[in-house]
């Protein structure tokens, strides 16, 4: 049986575009990115070291990220920026945990807490859970990139799904479907227009997250930076 097509997404550097795993290695070896690594240490200001971390939901794999994060940034900017990105909604509580047992405060520093190799589970939301997944695969010492506490690398590309009706390129969620018929509730632009939704509202446009249709969560689902 063939495998699932995995989810592709662009380098911010060079735009070319790789899976998730090609991405980790691709983004320590891209050039666009070395020359401005070498433009920002030529630039007065402290090193730091800066940690590589590869992002992606516990459950709904095809939504990940890579992003780079300052060394004295707090674990509560990385908070900040997937709430952002991806998970507010009704500014429900979160937080941090290694190995789902020992929870992380959110004032801790990055270079305090991060190891290479090391794994970090993200919780938003104590109700209707969103479960992040925070890989460290990579360490540089430098100078950041941004002037923000992280800088995104690549993103995926929104995956491909498709109308329960015929097949088509999907771009709205019913949510009726899921919480009354059990079904995944996507639909074209053609037949989201005559499709019955009596409760829940009108169906809503999809967005790249994974928290799309829980709770409250509509989007817009983008970087906040």
């Amino acid at each position: 049986m063939a495998g699932k097509k995995q989810t592709k997404g662009d380098c911010v550097f060079c735009q070319q575009s790789f899976t998730k795993g090609g991405l980790t290695k691709h983004l320590q070896t891209c050039a666009k990115r070395k020359e401005l690594m070498y433009a920002a240490d030529a630039k007065a200001g402290k090193e730091q070291v800066l940690y590589h971390l590869a992002i992606q939901d516990k459950y709904a794999k095809d939504f990940w990220l890579h992003v780079e994060m300052n060394g004295t940034a707090q674990l509560s900017d990385l908070d900040s920026y997937l709430r952002s990105i991806w998970l507010e909604c009704c500014g429900h509580l979160s937080a941090f945990e290694i190995k789902g047992e020992e929870a992380v405060s959110m004032s801790r520093r990055a270079d305090q807490v991060f190891e290479l190799d090391m794994e970090l589970e993200h919780i938003y939301d104590f109700g209707e859970s969103s479960e992040t997944l925070i890989k460290v695969v990579g360490k540089r010492q430098g100078k950041a990139l941004s002037k923000h506490p992280l800088k995104l690398m690549a993103r995926n590309e929104l995956p491909e799904i498709y109308c329960i009706e015929c097949g088509q390129p999907a771009s709205w969620l019913c949510q009726e479907c899921i919480i009354e018929d059990n079904e995944s509730g996507l639909l074209c632009d053609k037949h989201v227009k005559k499709h019955p939704h009596d409760n829940y509202g009108e169906p809503i446009e999809l967005v790249n997250s994974p928290r799309l249709g829980m709770c409250g969560y509509t989007g817009p689902a983008e970087a906040p930076y």
